[in-house]
């Protein structure tokens, strides 16, 4: 196992998970650990393994992409000690717990294609009839090749709220704690981008670990603002 604390040491991290697991509502305790990342950085390609080498089991928290971030504070919710989060990580992260690049959940709708006892799709529920579907070929490039070279092509259904569909009532359906990907049109994706969604007062929020230059940590951004331009909404609710 490749473990890189990062800021905190195990004891604290173990003070913080068992303080989550206090927490009854699955949204507040996702903010509630989340909220421990705001400002820590921004590092892409920190899990190790791929088709020529050999997947190991990453714990590294000096920095963290989009999808790692969510990917500790999934495990973390689901913890009630350091320990259980480890144990919690291998199966959030893998399909079945098993640590092999092949088994890795590579896409934000794999966890709740995988994880539907702890994640469920909310996307036609907060969309309300103004969801689009469409079939997707993951990991299928427009030209054949594929985005990750030893993963089988998966056909799925992918349901999202088109950009012009999210609007003030859409929002007021979204709730603290919902994981969010931002809908990506390239042939061959689900997301572009995950975050977490938190409401504070009248505001709405992205928490995410955002990789803009001018930024490269875990931020809260208002989250109307953030999805101008974007595609669309695709939202997983943890159980």
């Amino acid at each position: 196992m490749h473990l890189n604390t990062g800021r905190w040491t195990v004891h604290e991290l173990d003070h913080i998970i068992r303080a989550a697991a206090r927490i009854a509502g699955p949204g507040e305790r996702v903010a509630f650990i989340s909220e421990q990342f705001l400002g820590n950085a921004y590092q892409e390609n920190t899990l190790i393994g791929d088709q020529q080498k050999d997947e190991e089991f990453v714990i590294d928290m000096s920095g963290l992409d989009c999808f790692t971030f969510l990917d500790y504070v999934e495990a973390m919710r689901l913890s009630g000690s350091f320990a259980d989060f480890q144990k919690s990580l291998k199966q959030v992260r893998y399909k079945n717990g098993i640590v092999l690049f092949g088994t890795r959940n590579h896409f934000f709708t794999d966890w709740a294609e995988f994880r539907s006892a702890f994640v469920r799709d909310a996307t036609k529920e907060t969309g309300q009839g103004r969801v689009r579907e469409l079939q997707k070929t993951l990991n299928r490039k427009d030209d054949g090749t594929f985005f990750l070279n030893g993963i089988e092509p998966v056909d799925r259904t992918i349901a999202y709220v088109p950009r012009e569909e999210i609007d003030g009532t859409m929002l007021q359906r979204l709730k603290t704690g919902d994981y969010a990907g931002i809908y990506s049109d390239m042939p061959g994706l689900d997301v572009s981008h995950v975050g977490i969604i938190i409401r504070a007062g009248a505001s709405l929020f992205l928490r995410h670990a955002s990789s803009s230059s001018d930024l490269r940590k875990v931020v809260d951004q208002d989250l109307a603002q953030y999805v101008k331009g974007k595609p669309g909404l695709i939202i997983l609710r943890p159980i």
